[in-house]
């Protein structure tokens, strides 16, 4: 079937993320992965991605880890320092979609107090129609119901949307739901995947 819609995750596919980028200058390697370690940082962002808010989470660092509470004060007010600039040629794909009549839209797991630093940082956020972040609704994938709720939102048509994301548990989870779905690793290989899945676009 013809797409007719592309959802793109933003993180690593339209706008680079290095959470070291914030400490650069500022404190040394190995006591930020000491950091990193002993808050378990991936289970940390989740909930953040989640829409915990950072004051809570501070609180919860404070209470645990008080040694950790400049770092995550550095992590946070220096945010837009882990948003190293735009994934390459991931703009001017988008550009090529909306060129082509089809329809660009975001779904990332992204904390709603930072997400406003993403298009700064990557112009292409702003050229889709919408984003649905997850800090925002409360859900972050890889969790099905918010999968559910892009869906609806935007009243897509899962047979003819295609969601693409860097990372296979959250590709998984589309897929369990119809979509039609591509691991990213470059915009020139989704480029190519689209093309051979019949969208007009230019081939580079």
């Amino acid at each position: 079937m013809t797409l007719d819609a592309v959802v793109f995750d933003l993180g690593q596919v339209l706008v680079r993320w290095d959470p070291y980028g914030p400490f650069v200058g500022r404190m040394d390697r190995e006591d930020v992965e000491a950091f990193f370690e002993d808050i378990d940082f991936p289970s940390f962002n989740h909930h953040q991605d989640a829409g915990r808010p950072w004051a809570q989470a501070r609180a919860e660092v404070l209470a645990r880890f008080p040694q950790h509470v400049a770092a995550l004060d550095l992590y946070v007010h220096h945010f837009a320092d882990a948003l190293p600039g735009p994934v390459p040629g991931s703009e001017r794909l988008v550009r090529d979609l909306l060129d082509a009549g089809v329809r660009a839209l975001g779904l990332t797991n992204w904390s709603s107090e930072t997400f406003h630093l993403a298009e700064p940082a990557a112009p292409a956020v702003g050229l889709l129609e919408d984003v649905l972040v997850s800090g925002s609704v409360g859900l972050a994938k890889p969790d099905e119901r918010i999968f559910r709720m892009l869906v609806d939102r935007f009243d897509l048509t899962p047979e003819t949307t295609l969601f693409t994301d860097d990372s296979p548990t959250n590709i998984e989870a589309a897929a369990r739901l119809g979509l039609q779905t591509v691991t990213f690793t470059s915009a020139q290989d989704l480029r190519r995947e689209l093309v051979s899945r019949g969208v007009a676009l230019p081939r580079t």
